[in-house]
């Protein structure tokens, strides 16, 4: 229904160019960086465990993870997956992922606030993804505003998830630039500038993800302030 309304589009037009230009900004700085050989040769899961050990993090396990740029960190097991090209790349961009993926193994470790509250969101989000846009449709179709409202506010919690993420992976990145400086795994002025520009590309796709949150939620305020308002009329 949503889909085929010219309205939908032009709020969602500007969300969609905008995560594709993020998409391809992420693909250029990683493709870019990932030519340019750090010094210190570690590959990317060398450096991990390297990390893993002058960060005391005993308890955390590498594994590779098929995919490309598919790395993450699992809280549950206490594991760091890392994609083929991060994991055995010796190059200033799979330092910089894998340094990212183990700050949010740190995080862990800190119990860190904003690591808790976005992982409490997830079964709401998740049940507020599909639900809500159901109840949204079952209020427009019987002009029940109360019902309309109610899964706008449901759906609000994706919102609300893509906000809580920013300051997440943030933090990831700023350790992650930290613990590679300090620890020597990277050198020189340029390397730095290449863990930069990887780490702060990464970021706009999160950018990126809240507004197109956020655009999506304006447009089902509108549908439904919408509908309020005919029925006063």
């Amino acid at each position: 229904m949503f889909f085929f309304d010219p309205t939908y589009m032009l709020f969602m037009i500007p969300a969609f160019l905008l995560m594709i230009i993020t998409s391809w900004y992420v693909n250029s700085a990683y493709k870019k960086w990932s030519r340019v050989q750090a010094q210190s040769r570690l590959t990317g899961a060398q450096a991990a465990q390297r990390l893993i050990s002058t960060g005391g993090m005993y308890g955390v396990q590498v594994q590779g993870v098929a995919g490309n740029l598919s790395d993450h960190y699992d809280p549950r097991n206490k594991t760091l997956y890392l994609s083929q090209g991060v994991a055995n790349g010796a190059s200033v961009a799979s330092l910089a992922v894998a340094a990212h993926e183990l700050g949010h193994a740190m995080q862990d470790a800190e119990d860190y606030f904003p690591l808790r509250f976005r992982a409490a969101l997830v079964p709401v989000v998740n049940i507020g993804s599909n639900l809500g846009w159901i109840l949204i449709m079952i209020g427009l179709l019987l002009r029940f505003t109360e019902i309309a409202w109610l899964g706008v506010l449901v759906f609000a919690g994706g919102a609300v998830f893509a906000l809580a993420t920013l300051p997440v992976e943030f933090n990831a990145s700023s350790r992650a630039k930290q613990l590679l400086a300090s620890t020597g795994i990277i050198q020189t002025e340029e390397e730095i500038r290449g863990v930069n520009h990887v780490l702060n590309a990464a970021a706009l796709t999160y950018v990126a993800g809240l507004v197109t949150a956020i655009l999506q939620l304006l447009y089902y305020v509108m549908l439904v302030g919408g509908l309020g308002g005919r029925r006063r009329g």
